[in-house]
């Protein structure tokens, strides 16, 4: 992979409950380089959003806890910064836009007092600069009436507007990595795909790397250049995006793509059974129980990540 900017080895992001040990991100492996976008794709609650929390060392404390790995970016292992290194990272060369931007905002804050904070925080700017630079970011993310709308509260916005501002707010610091959590989630089809533009516009404006995180093959169709399938904790297939959709191997890569509708499909093919409860410790290969090729191994022995070819590795017995 080329200039890797963002490197993740052996993650283990863990939540300890009184129920028990929930394995969120268990053992996860990544790599994004320079200018390239990476797809996180699998069901809910498969650990995608918690991988990039883990990133960011925004995971729920007490209970989340990032107990083993290392994410080296730029070449520093952002589990060894202290609090004050990793504020000045978050929103300056990490930038997140977040899943639900009704929750992400403040409510009792206006639009410019909260994109203005960021640029203050982040690039140091006067009061008067930054609000100038805040209508701009506006603006560039194809507010209307930005100057306007800087007086306005989350509320009074639509939803489509409302991820505008969050992505304005992820490129206040100018940021060369940005982490888009289901970015279009809760937002009708046109709106959808007028925030996906907008996004792909920017990173290839801007040079940004990106980790794009969806449960939607589509938008990953259309943005990603690498692909990697989460399940239950842990990655199962890893390849480019014309790979992926072409030749997939992994049985639960192949049910994902089969369950989604197509022109002229009769019905569709879901996976069978369900996401496993995340207490449960499953042993062999996570994906087994609703596996129409499980072998006796797979219900054993837990499958690493074998190499299928170059840039393409899958999770299963069925290649070991």
């Amino acid at each position: 992979m080329n200039d890797g900017l963002l490197k993740i080895r052996g993650l283990k992001t863990y939540f300890f409950t009184r129920w028990g040990i929930i394995k969120a991100v268990d053992d996860v492996d990544l790599e994004v380089g320079r200018g390239e976008t990476l797809g996180l794709v699998g069901e809910s609650g498969c650990g995608k959003s918690v991988t990039a929390l883990s990133v960011l060392r925004l995971v729920p404390k007490p209970k989340g806890r990032i107990v083993g790995g290392e994410i080296i970016f730029m070449g520093k292992n952002l589990l060894e910064l202290d609090e004050g290194q990793m504020r000045m990272i978050r929103g300056g060369e990490i930038g997140m836009i977040f899943q639900e931007p009704m929750t992400s905002l403040n409510p009792v804050f206006t639009i410019g007092a909260q994109v203005t904070e960021a640029l203050c925080v982040h690039k140091r700017l006067k009061k008067k600069e930054a609000r100038q630079r805040a209508i701009e970011l506006l603006r560039l993310v194809g507010m209307p009436d930005a100057s306007l709308r800087m007086k306005d509260y989350p509320h009074q916005l639509s939803g489509g507007m409302r991820q505008r501002v969050m992505i304005a707010m992820a490129l206040a610091g100018d940021p060369i990595l940005l982490i888009a959590d289901e970015p279009t989630t809760a937002l009708d089809v046109t709106i959808q795909a007028q925030i996906l533009e907008l996004i792909q516009g920017l990173r290839e404006k801007r040079g940004l790397a990106m980790v794009l995180i969806t449960h939607d093959l589509g938008v990953i169709a259309q943005t990603a250049d690498k692909v990697a399938v989460m399940y239950a904790g842990k990655i199962v297939e890893y390849t480019d995006v014309r790979t992926l959709f072409a030749d997939p191997k992994h049985p639960y890569t192949m049910g994902l793509l089969s369950s989604v509708p197509r022109p002229h499909m009769d019905e569709l093919h879901p996976i069978p059974g369900n996401v496993p409860n995340p207490l449960e410790e499953i042993p062999g290969c996570r994906f087994h129980p609703r596996c129409t090729f499980a072998k006796e191994i797979c219900r054993k022995e837990v499958p690493s990540l074998i190499p299928l070819a170059p840039g393409h590795q899958a999770r299963c017995w069925l290649y070991g």
